[in-house]
């Protein structure tokens, strides 16, 4: 697990934007999984996207469960679930978004996230090899930095796992210097070519 920062991987929020948005506003329940989610700030990071392209009413029906393994730190989950950051982990984010959902805390140099986008993001523990998934009827799961610790045949079961929580159609975004297994790649199909991002067949 480590300290990443907002807004770290703009090509594939901005693909969770354009591809996934449009297809997840009209559920009932929108659900994300964000598997590995280090220190929260992927897991809000997706939620301000969500945030700015939904409708209030849909951002209500918005959840994302955030879950790491919590091998080293034991400040993980209590920083999530405070939503306070140090300078260095929020200065990529662009002026406009920061202003909106960040104000400074307390403690000099750092800075709290907005509540409406702590509501929507649970933190929970949770091993991926134990390949039991959070929840079914995700429409979209994210696993970055995580896939490349594990062994080939392991990386093939959790996204085995993935795939079958997901609801139909539903969307998985991984690493972009990650690679599909061939053994999985039946079952997605690539959304776009410069991202990595899958939708279940």
């Amino acid at each position: 697990m480590a300290f990443t920062y907002f807004f770290r991987d703009l090509v594939t929020l901005h693909a969770v934007r354009d591809y996934v948005i449009p297809e997840l506003r009209s559920h009932r329940y929108i659900n994300v999984w964000d598997a590995g989610c280090a220190m929260g700030a992927e897991a809000y990071s997706l939620a301000i996207i969500f945030k700015e392209n939904l409708s209030s009413y849909a951002f209500k029906r918005l959840k994302i469960y955030a879950t790491d393994l919590d091998e080293e730190s034991h400040d993980f989950g209590r920083i999530i679930r405070e939503g306070v950051y140090p300078e260095k982990a929020v200065k990529r984010i662009p002026g406009d978004i920061f202003r909106k959902y960040f104000l400074p805390d307390g403690k000099p140099g750092h800075f709290k996230i907005a509540d409406e986008i702590m509501r929507c993001v649970s933190f929970q523990k949770h091993d991926l090899r134990s390949l039991e998934p959070m929840r079914d009827g995700f429409g979209l799961v994210v696993c970055k930095n995580v896939l490349l610790h594990l062994k080939p045949s392991e990386r093939v079961d959790v996204i085995r796992m993935f795939h079958k929580c997901l609801k139909a159609g539903g969307f998985f975004a991984t690493e972009q210097t990650q690679k599909m297994p061939s053994e999985t790649g039946r079952l997605f199909k690539r959304v776009a070519p410069n991202v990595q991002l899958f939708q279940k067949k």
